[in-house]
């Protein structure tokens, strides 16, 4: 098997290359830097530039599957243009794959690509399946669901296509982690709102598997990219203090204050989706943390 990565530099890209590497998958990816570029028996890069439709068609060659994880950070705060950045350096990616593969034919077999449990509409009760009809009215459900539109497309080219909502991913190298940290480290944590929003979380090498995973078995359609078992912020806050050895003395830190400190994008922390992974694993798929004070101790 070979792949073509986009966004292989990131911080899920990274552990879906050293999984690829442990099975002997051969790796092609996409990336705008120069700098970036690498050139291997098993792990070689090409230039694209989605913005300006710019790709180096050298990337497909012996390729059957894609991983397709570009698109800007929607950790920066939300302003107009920063919002259309998110959405159109999504859709642009996918855009250039689509009509790069129809003009010169290539024989590209399955599309698996990132989408985010934001689809789902903000609630405490809802107990989240893929097969839940109705989206989240947020600006994350808006992304996800002009993303996942996006890659239904490539089935008029006869591709396969998986859909992975990705949830809180957990990872010491980066993401919301070490954010999360960080206060409780110096005495300031506390959780966030009422606390009660479930956060369905996980660790970043069970994501990065489920995506080689779904290539290998050929699993088609959604899936959710969440561990099984969410638990609520204010849980998340207490363990994580608890692993550090640290107290949580500060009282929850009030919506409107995360309003104004994050504008918009202060919804990343006080949403609630609690969402199942039930589907992956009826497929077969074995969690290594499928709890999260296991995957904290192996991550702290």
């Amino acid at each position: 098997m070979k792949v073509l990565i986009t966004g292989a530099t990131g911080l899920i890209g990274k552990a879906i290359v050293e999984h690829c590497f442990s099975k002997g998958i051969d790796v092609h990816y996409l990336t705008t830097s120069k700098a970036k570029l690498s050139n291997t028996e098993h792990y070689k890069g090409f230039l694209w530039n989605p913005s300006k439709k710019e790709i180096d068609i050298a990337c497909f060659d012996g390729v059957d599957t894609i991983i397709n994880l570009a698109g800007a950070s929607i950790s920066k705060r939300w302003t107009k243009s920063y919002k259309q950045k998110i959405i159109d350096s999504r859709l642009s990616s996918l855009a250039l794959l689509y009509s790069s593969i129809s003009k010169h034919n290539f024989s590209i077999k399955h599309l698996i690509s990132a989408s985010a449990i934001g689809i789902y509409p903000d609630s405490l009760t809802n107990y989240y399946e893929e097969d839940f009809k109705k989206t989240s009215k947020s600006f994350l459900g808006e992304v996800a669901s002009k993303w996942e539109d996006a890659v239904d497309v490539f089935k008029d080219l006869n591709i396969e296509t998986t859909k992975i909502r990705i949830g809180l991913v957990l990872s010491r190298n980066g993401g919301a982690l070490p954010s999360i940290i960080r206060p409780i480290k110096i005495g300031f944590g506390s959780a966030f709102g009422t606390g009660e929003q479930w956060q369905s979380w996980i660790h970043v090498e069970d994501l990065a598997e489920m995506f080689i995973y779904c290539a290998e078995e050929n699993l088609y359609g959604v899936y959710n990219g969440v561990a099984p078992n969410p638990v609520t912020n204010m849980d998340m806050t207490r363990v994580i203090a608890k692993k550090l050895k640290k107290p949580l003395i500060f009282p929850n830190t009030p919506k409107f204050a995360l309003k104004i400190i994050l504008g918009e994008m202060h919804i990343l922390l006080l949403e609630s989706q609690r969402v199942s992974a039930n589907k992956i694993e009826a497929r077969g798929f074995y969690f290594k943390f499928p709890n999260l004070q296991p995957a904290l101790e192996d991550l702290l």
